[in-house]
């Protein structure tokens, strides 16, 4: 009787670690694999108390952070600080080479680093994108296509942006490409027209957009706060992955939450919850995306954090956070990485934010 007892006890137990099993078979990257496609994901100035925040938000089980099978850390110092800007955070992260505070993957000796992005479509045919919730010449998107001794050299960037051959650019800014609001009087939307691509304006026109190539201004200035701008991340995000999936050779896409730092620039709680659940809505559609496609490597970190956010205390219960914040700026904090899919055991431990570069063209090759 008692040895039916003890057993009564441990079959829920049981149940649970094999259910506890399964779930984390279905997590495991697939092994020695080339991934056709790569998604790298930047939460802009997000640390671990920024996703760990969300991870309570969201609810025990719920957060699209918890489906990531490979963790790391990144170090995110500059060339000159110990302590980047979004410049040197993300021409870093995209070049492989550590710059100059400001700097957009421009050398110390003003050499020009090309992003991976770029690499992979000169190398391996890969089409290219990006998809950001800040304006299309802002430091991270810009460290993907531009090289500029200055981040807020918009008139230029502006300029290489148009040149530049990406498939898809989705994000905000419209007024920097209209001769009424430039110093040098150009027309960079013409020419982005004149190559051919299908300009979108607003969320809806970018959702009925065919082209082959696809730029979204969708917005005049830099995109609303998340609580006002709706799904745009997440529309952006699966519009780019339809559009460049097309291409028979696969396609490497940058995507950024660009606000999660903006958010914490202001020491603004409202707002750092909603742009983080925003971007695990975003996390959500793009994982869905690489479980069936199974060709797909997906890599999430941050360029620095903002803020030196601390949790001291909170309710998990009610999924609630009391934020602490030690700063209105950027910290020398080591941020998270997270992988999922073909090659995602390669960004597990402590890297530099400059390794990111060499393992996927590595893994491309």
């Amino acid at each position: 009787m008692k040895k039916i007892f003890v057993l009564l006890m441990l079959l829920p137990m049981l149940a649970f670690a094999q259910r506890g099993k399964q779930h984390r078979q279905t997590q495991q990257p697939q092994q020695n694999q080339q991934p056709r496609n790569v998604i790298f994901i930047v939460g802009d100035g997000m640390g671990v108390a920024q996703v760990y925040s969300s991870i309570v938000s969201q609810g025990d089980n719920n957060s699209a952070f918890l489906r990531f099978p490979i963790t790391g850390f990144s170090r995110t110092y500059s060339n000159n600080r110990y302590t980047t800007d979004s410049g040197a955070g993300g021409s870093a992260l995209m070049t492989g080479h550590k710059v100059d505070n400001y700097h957009i993957a421009f050398g110390p000796a003003g050499e020009y680093y090309p992003s991976f992005l770029v690499k992979a479509k000169q190398m391996f045919g890969k089409a290219a994108g990006f998809v950001v919730t800040c304006s299309v010449l802002d430091a991270t998107p810009a460290a993907t296509y531009a090289h500029a001794a200055n981040r807020k050299s918009f008139d230029t960037i502006s300029l290489q942006m148009a040149q530049c051959g990406f498939e898809v650019m989705i994000g905000g800014d419209k007024n920097h490409f209209l001769p009424a609001n430039r110093h040098d009087g150009l027309a960079p939307l013409d020419t982005l027209k004149s190559r051919g691509y299908e300009m979108a304006y607003n969320t809806l026109d970018l959702m009925k957009a065919k082209g082959r190539r696809i730029c979204g201004l969708l917005t005049p200035d830099s995109p609303a706060k998340a609580m006002d701008r709706g799904r745009m991340l997440t529309m952006g995000s699966l519009k780019a992955i339809e559009t460049l999936n097309v291409s028979d050779h696969g396609f490497c896409l940058m995507i950024e939450g660009s606000q999660i730092d903006w958010a914490c620039h202001n020491n603004d709680s409202a707002y750092l919850v909603a742009e983080m659940a925003d971007f695990e809505d975003m996390l959500n559609a793009v994982l869905d995306f690489a479980k069936q496609d199974g060709n797909t490597l997906v890599v999430v970190t941050a360029d620095h954090e903002t803020s030196g956010l601390s949790l001291l205390d909170g309710n998990i219960a009610n999924r609630q956070n009391r934020f602490t914040w030690a700063t209105g700026n950027h910290s020398g904090l080591m941020v998270p990485v997270f992988a999922y899919g073909p090659g995602a055991e390669r960004f597990s431990g402590i890297h530099q934010n400059t390794d990111f570069y060499g393992i996927i063209l590595d893994l491309l090759k």
